[in-house]
């Protein structure tokens, strides 16, 4: 199963988020502990079509790196947010990790996944933020 099927077979909350929530700021900050890179969020709320009100995406270097921000992710949002992901993908290869929490999807690619699947172009109607790392 792709990580976009995946986003496609499972519920959606009825409260909307927004970049100020615990949520959202708590997944920036794991990604900003373990030094991932490009952060940007897409915020969907007004596209039709969306699955989730955020995709938050970031690249690694390395496998290493990946399992790193995907496992400080799980880890701190666990801890603060007291919310265990939906699901999670890609975790076997490490080249394109997608962790749900329903209302907002991380994306955690290698910079090569990253430019050959264009995620943000696919997108590109969303509202779109660049944090820094």
């Amino acid at each position: 199963m792709t990580a976009l099927q995946v986003l496609t077979e499972r519920p959606k909350r009825t409260a909307r988020l927004t970049r100020n929530s615990k949520l959202f700021k708590t997944i920036i900050n794991a990604i900003r502990n373990k030094k991932g890179e490009n952060i940007v969020s897409l915020d969907l709320r007004k596209v039709q079509e969306a699955v989730a009100d955020f995709f938050i995406v970031c690249e690694a270097s390395s496998n290493v790196q990946v399992k790193a921000i995907a496992d400080a992710i799980e880890e701190e949002v666990k801890q603060k947010c007291e919310e265990l992901p939906y699901r999670h993908e890609g975790y076997q290869a490490l080249q394109w990790v997608l962790i749900d929490y329903v209302n907002i999807v991380v994306h955690i690619f290698q910079q090569e996944n990253r430019k050959f699947y264009k995620l943000e172009e696919m997108w590109n109607d969303a509202d779109r933020m660049e944090h820094e790392s």
